[in-house]
């Protein structure tokens, strides 16, 4: 378990912002490898990373002369390698229920609004950028909408979306919202999100993990 950790990465990819708070609260050393998904057509479409990842996807984990894809699976490897502090709470019912939240995002809001998608509804269908501004706006809304009566009220629900430590479900949740923002979301009909994003990134392990504290993040102008 020595060998060096390399996370293959895009400074604004929510799935990669996941997989690098997930690093830091578990307080795991790794270098981070960009992969720039807008230049040149994208490198994620380059022979070398293919090789890497078939998908064309970030974030891709590197451990040793190991391979790891999809950032809930990562996730679940980091919490399986290095099982503390977890990620995952003791009982199979919260386990389940934190699961539930992080598959939320990754498997139902993300999935309509990452950039291959956005750049096919541009590309081959012809949607203009106010098109898929709204089109990006409709699934994140759905799906918060859900997200926030799951959390509101819940009796699991502390200061984060599972007691009071972060875990699997605040990795997925704080880069949606952050990606939420960059499409305008209105996020006042979902104060309990707002409210679990704001200790989360109060922490030092989000604090790092921000897009714009990235290697590869433009300087600001």
């Amino acid at each position: 378990m020595n060998e060096r950790l390399k996370l293959y990465s895009y400074w604004r990819s929510s799935a990669a912002y996941r997989v690098r708070i997930g690093l830091n609260l578990k307080g795991l050393s790794y270098d981070i490898e960009p992969v720039h998904l807008v230049r040149d057509g994208g490198e994620q479409h380059m022979p070398d990373f293919r090789e890497a990842n078939p998908q064309g996807l970030v974030p891709v984990l590197r451990h040793g002369s190991r391979v790891f894809r999809q950032s809930l699976a990562i996730l679940e490897y980091l919490e399986e390698a290095w099982p503390t502090p977890a990620l995952l709470p003791g009982e199979a019912r919260d386990r389940a229920r934190v699961r539930a939240l992080a598959q939320a995002v990754a498997c139902e809001i993300h999935p309509l609004n990452n950039l291959r998608v956005l750049q096919h509804l541009e590309h081959e269908m012809g949607v203009d950028a106010d098109g898929r501004e709204a089109w990006v706006r409709h699934w994140v809304e759905d799906g918060f909408e859900a997200i926030e009566a799951m959390l509101v009220d819940h009796p699991s629900t502390g200061r984060f979306c599972e007691g009071d430590a972060p875990g699997l479900a605040d990795c997925c949740l704080v880069p949606q919202v952050y990606n939420a923002r960059r499409f305008k979301v209105d996020m006042a009909p979902y104060p309990t999100i707002e409210r679990i994003e704001a200790a989360c990134l109060a922490l030092p392990a989000f604090d790092a993990a921000r897009p714009e504290r990235q290697p590869d993040a433009p300087s600001p102008a």
